[in-house]
């Protein structure tokens, strides 16, 4: 399996001072700083990254799931919320909340919620952020 890898690169101090990053597909790339990370300033910040990572993630590992149920998605779209705040000694990402809405004929709401909390459970950017985060989950059937 692939190794996937990014460089960021920080000038200058705490709050006055910007950064850079930038994913080696050349894909993804953002200007960052104290105000796009901790206030309403313009930019990126990591916590949105981990959002994308955690909705992208997601989306594809319920698809699959779906797929593997019996019960193809035709739509699966999912939204992250991630939350940095203080915490003693600190600040500490605390809360990644998922929103998915998915589009999957032949389905019932019981087996759906099922499949989508195992799922939030097992996806790979799930797993690496369990014990660590409070992971959300609001499943929506269309």
């Amino acid at each position: 399996m692939p190794t996937r890898k990014a460089t960021a690169v920080w000038e200058g101090g705490l709050k006055n001072g910007k950064g850079s990053f930038k994913g080696e597909s050349g894909a993804i790339s953002a200007q960052f700083n104290f105000s796009s990370r901790f206030e309403s300033g313009a930019g990126s910040n990591p916590e949105e990254l981990l959002a994308a990572a955690e909705a992208a993630c997601f989306s594809m590992a319920l698809a699959a799931s779906l797929e593997k149920n019996g019960t193809p998605a035709t739509k699966v779209e999912t939204s992250a919320a991630c939350t940095v705040q203080a915490v003693p000694g600190g600040f500490g990402i605390t809360t990644m909340k998922l929103t998915v809405q998915a589009t999957v004929p032949k389905i019932d709401k019981v087996k759906f919620d099922q499949i989508a909390q195992e799922t939030k459970e097992g996806c790979p950017v799930s797993k690496a952020l369990k014990g660590n985060v409070d992971l959300q989950l609001e499943a929506r059937l269309v």
